[in-house]
């Protein structure tokens, strides 16, 4: 249970080991999960910044790299 859980206590690895976790088991059943209203305005957004070349890509391993970095860096 989550109230069984003293956060303070965990380290950052191991609280996006849970968020992992969390993310794996909450996508099993996806078809449950509906999206914010304000999610279709995102994605058409970054559509548009695509057409329009402004958008910038980063390969997925590059990215978590950052990611990774950025959290340690705290």
């Amino acid at each position: 249970m989550v109230a069984d859980l003293d956060m303070k206590k965990m380290s950052k690895s191991e609280k996006l080991r849970l968020l992992e976790a969390l993310w794996i088991d909450l996508s099993v059943e996806e078809h449950d999960i509906v999206s914010p209203s304000w999610h279709e305005e995102a994605l058409l957004e970054a559509k548009r910044l695509h057409a329009e070349g402004k958008s910038k890509f980063s390969d997925w391993n590059d990215a978590k790299e950052r990611v990774r970095a950025a959290v340690s860096a705290r």
